[in-house]
C-alpha cells in the first residue's frame, strides 16, 4: 500500500538538500508505504537537477523532480502536491534532517489519534550562531510539544509533518500563493482546516533536526521572524472579520511590546544572553499590533532568490 509521498521544496541549498534526501533513503519501517519522493526545484534556473537526477538513481522509491520556476513557498509546495496522487503527504524541509524512525512515527500517531494533521518535534541546530546567542536560536529553530504522541489542540508550521490529502489539502491549490513571499502559507490552511472541523495530533517520536543556515543565525533574522509570527493571530482574525479579537490581539500586543521591551533593553544594558528571549516577546507584541498590509517583512520568494544572488 504506497500510499505516502514525501515533498521537499528547495532553493539553491544544494548540500542541505542532499543531506535531507538521504535521511530519506534511511527511513526505516517504511518500505511498503513510500510512493514517491518529490523534490520541488523553486530556483528559475532549475539548479537542483542534477543533484536530483543523482539522488533519483540511489534512491530507494521513485524520485521525482518538479520545476517550481516561480519563486515561493507557496508554490513549491502545491508544485509538489501536482506531482503525485498519494492520499497522505509528508513534507520535510530542505535545512531538516528526518530521524530513523521519522516517517513510521508520523503514521503510526495517525493511525492512533485518526487526525487529519500530524507534527513531530525539531530540534534546532545552529552551529554557525554566536556562542551566547546558539541557544536561543536552537530553541527558536527548534519545535517542542507534548511527552506523548496523541491529539493536539492547535497546529504548528508544516516542516515536519503528515497530512490527509483529502481532508487537510482540498482543491488544486490548498496553500495560498499570496503567501508566497512572506510565508505564512500554513498558518492559512491550517486555520481553514479548523475552521472546517479538522483535527491535529502529536507524534512525539519523529524527530527531525532543522540546521540554521549561516544568513539566518543572526538575532536580526529570528527577531524579523519572530514579528511575522506575532502578526499570526491578528491577521488570522481579520481573515475572519473578527475586528474584536482583532482589537483584543493588538490590546494584548501592546502590552508585551512596552513590557517585554523595557526588560529587554535593560538586559541588554547588563549584556545578559537573555535578551534575546525578551526581544523576542517584545516583537511577537508588535507583529499582533501592526498586523496590516505594508508590514509584513518578506523571507521568501523573490526576496530569498535576491539574497543568494548578492542583491539584498
Amino acid at each position: 500500500m504506497r500510499d505516502v509521498a514525501i515533498i521537499v521544496p528547495t532553493l539553491r541549498r544544494p548540500e542541505s538538500l542532499d543531506r535531507a534526501v538521504r535521511s530519506l533513503f534511511a527511513q526505516e519501517g517504511v518500505q511498503g508505504r513510500v510512493a514517491a519522493i518529490v523534490v520541488v526545484d523553486n530556483d528559475p534556473a532549475g539548479s537542483a537537477a542534477g543533484i536530483a537526477r543523482s539522488l533519483g538513481e540511489e534512491a530507494p522509491w521513485p524520485l521525482i523532480y518538479r520545476h517550481a520556476p516561480t519563486p515561493g513557498v507557496a508554490t513549491a509546495r502545491n508544485a509538489g502536491l501536482a506531482a503525485t496522487d498519494a492520499s497522505l503527504i509528508a513534507f520535510l524541509d530542505d535545512d531538516e534532517v528526518a530521524s530513523p524512525q521519522w516517517l513510521d512515527a508520523l503514521l503510526r500517531a495517525r493511525d492512533s489519534t485518526g487526525a487529519d494533521v500530524i507534527f513531530g518535534p525539531i530540534a534546532g541546530r545552529a552551529p554557525d550562531a554566536a556562542p551566547w546567542l546558539r541557544p536561543y536560536l536552537e530553541r527558536f529553530f527548534g519545535r517542542t510539544g507534548p511527552a506523548a504522541t496523541g491529539p493536539l489542540d492547535a497546529p504548528f508550521g508544516c516542516g515536519n509533518s503528515l497530512m490527509v490529502r483529502a481532508t487537510a489539502l482540498p482543491g488544486a491549490e490548498p496553500f495560498s500563493p499570496a503567501a508566497d513571499q512572506t510565508g505564512g502559507e500554513d498558518d492559512i490552511l491550517f486555520a481553514a482546516l479548523t475552521r472546517r472541523g479538522g483535527r491535529c495530533g502529536w507524534a512525539a517520536d519523529a524527530w527531525v533536526e532543522e540546521f540554521a543556515p549561516a544568513h539566518r543565525a543572526t538575532l536580526r533574522y529570528a527577531l524579523a521572524r519572530a514579528f511575522a509570527y506575532g502578526q499570526g493571530p491578528s491577521q488570522t482574525a481579520a481573515a475572519a472579520r473578527d475586528w474584536p479579537a482583532v482589537l483584543r490581539w493588538m490590546t494584548i500586543g501592546a502590552g508585551q511590546a512596552v513590557v517585554w521591551g523595557a526588560l529587554a533593553v535593560g538586559l541588554t544594558a547588563l549584556g545578559r544572553p537573555e535578551r534575546a528571549e525578551f526581544f523576542d516577546r517584545a516583537v511577537r507584541g508588535a507583529g499582533k499590533l501592526f498586523w496590516m498590509k505594508g508590514f509584513e517583512p518578506q523571507f521568501y520568494g523573490a526576496r530569498e532568490l535576491a539574497r543568494l544572488d548578492g542583491r539584498g
